[in-house]
């Protein structure tokens, strides 16, 4: 079972002189995580390396930032790995403090400020969301809202034309039972536009 995160953590450690500053929070996808990293460069300008590890949607990557091969982004998207966590970011800002801490050394840093960020962080169960599109008359539409939060179904967008476009989250494990009771419901004048997808 795939988990993530509720909230970001950080945590930072002190290794001969050097600063590692680790945070880990849940990000939808690729875009998100580089906006991200980019923004930890800017406000750490001073920083020496600023590495990073990314599991989320099928997409992993690992960014050493100019550390040895190998010493920082693998050996953290191994521990989020390890961990089972999907949808989360890895973090490492590094300020050199002069001492060169050899390969093995930075791995056990890069891998110890991860796991301790993560040590701190509130970790929840990861269920599959699934999005759908549906037209409808609009003196359906407030019931159609309502029922979207009895399902506990996030409602994306609405559009309104010569109907109502709606377009919708739920939860996987909510999603056949929201669909019957849209459909019971709606009497058959509720049009799905697409296939659920994830």
């Amino acid at each position: 079972m795939p988990y993530t995160l509720n909230a970001p953590a950080e945590h930072e450690l002190l290794i001969k002189k050097s600063r590692f500053i680790a945070c880990v929070q849940p990000v939808e996808g690729r875009a998100e995580a580089q906006a991200i990293v980019q923004g930890l460069r800017e406000r750490h300008p001073g920083a020496a390396h600023v590495c990073w590890a990314l599991l989320a949607g099928g997409q992993s990557a690992a960014n050493d930032d100019g550390e040895p091969g190998g010493t920082a982004g693998r050996p953290m998207l191994d521990v989020l790995r390890h961990q089972e966590l999907e949808g989360v970011l890895a973090t490492v800002v590094r300020y050199f403090g002069g001492v060169k801490l050899g390969a093995g050394g930075l791995v056990r840093a890069y891998t110890d400020a991860v796991a301790q960020a993560l040590a701190g962080a509130d970790k929840v169960e990861r269920v599959r969301q699934l999005r759908w599109t549906c037209q409808l008359p609009y003196a359906l539409e407030g019931w159609v809202r309502r029922e979207l939060q009895l399902g506990q179904a996030e409602l994306l967008e609405a559009s309104h034309g010569h109907l109502v476009a709606i377009s919708l989250r739920v939860a996987e494990t909510q999603a056949a039972a929201l669909r019957a009771r849209l459909d019971e419901g709606g009497q058959g004048r509720l049009v799905w536009l697409d296939e659920p997808q994830a």
